[in-house]
């Protein structure tokens, strides 16, 4: 059988990422940007490993450069999002791309984002939330002003604040001061830790950032002492089985550790990171998880309920998310 229908929860979706293939062809073709190198022949993107997938997302990120073509993309992700059965979801947006990290640039694309988001609610019935991201490969100096566009926009719809990028440079504590601005605005935290470096990462995302949710986390498994940590906390994993295994940190879905991971007593979710990029759909994720693992609508339902209430989101929004999620 197939999960498409079923109603889900994704909480680990970066918004460029997420754009599809044509979407960014059309855009470049009428801003007539080259984009030689971001697409295979078959029109999908085209990296080698992590570091290069790095730099063809941001290449690709380049034809988007107004708050409309911003509006676009958020339309377009909504479709997709409807198509597999999503009905929450939250989406990475970072000010860098959106404004250069100027706040009045970025409440000007923010406004286009949540007017989109708004129309489509209306069309899809996807209820689309925000998480303001900064890039850890772009420094913690750049990450301040990322922070600042959060706080400054922080309240029902944009609602948390994280950090993308490339975990393998600089440390999680690093960005502690943007991590405290964004905390005293009353946004949630999370950051991506323990996808590419071990435990101690995780260990240091929650201990110097006082995050609440990991982007990734699934290598905490190599340190089950700090696994149980996690569950005894309530700290929730933004798992992305797809984008695991397709960037190798995996080899194949029976070596991922999210079964032993719940089995561990550890909240985990199920998203698609970046989904056209990896090759994937909230479908296929759970078409893939029941097939590797076993799992059945039992389970799903058991993940999406875990989901809902790890969102960021206000209480009665997630009252509503939890409603929906309930079999008629």
């Amino acid at each position: 059988m197939s999960f498409r229908s079923l109603p889900k929860v994704e909480l680990h979706m970066h918004h460029e990422g997420a754009a599809p293939p044509e979407f960014i062809r059309r855009l470049a073709q009428e801003k007539s940007v080259n984009l030689t190198g971001v697409f295979a022949g078959d029109g999908s993107y085209a990296y080698r490993d992590f570091v290069h997938f790095l730099s063809v997302y941001e290449a690709a990120t380049q034809v988007l450069q107004t708050p409309e073509d911003y509006a676009r993309l958020t339309r377009a992700i909504l479709e997709q999002s409807a198509e597999h059965g999503v009905i929450y979801a939250e989406t990475f947006l970072s000010p860098d791309f959106c404004g250069g990290g100027d706040v009045g640039a970025w409440r000007e694309y923010l406004h286009a984002i949540r007017e989109a988001a708004d129309e489509g609610e209306r069309d899809t019935g996807v209820v689309l939330r925000g998480i303001v991201t900064c890039i850890r490969h772009f420094g913690p100096d750049r990450a301040k002003p990322i922070a600042l566009c959060a706080a400054e926009t922080a309240g029902d719809w944009i609602v948390g604040f994280g950090m993308g990028g490339d975990e393998n440079k600089g440390k999680q504590a690093d960005f502690a001061y943007s991590f405290d601005l964004a905390r005293e605005a009353g946004l949630r935290l999370t950051t991506h830790a323990g996808e590419w470096r071990g435990p101690r990462e995780v260990h240091d995302a929650i201990e110097d950032l006082g995050v609440e949710r990991i982007g990734h986390g699934v290598r905490v498994i190599e340190d089950l002492a700090l696994v149980d940590v996690l569950a005894e906390r309530g700290i929730v994993l933004e798992v992305c089985p797809g984008s695991n295994v397709r960037l190798g940190v995996y080899p194949h879905l029976s070596a991922h550790p999210i079964e032993k991971l719940r089995e561990r007593g550890v909240k985990v979710t199920i998203s698609t990171d970046d989904p056209p990029f990896f090759h994937t759909t909230m479908t296929r994720e759970y078409d893939n998880l029941a097939r590797v693992f076993g799992w059945n609508e039992d389970d799903f339902l058991d993940l999406n309920r875990v989901a809902a209430n790890a969102a960021f989101c206000d209480e009665a929004t997630r009252a509503r998310i939890l409603e929906r999620l309930e079999p008629a």
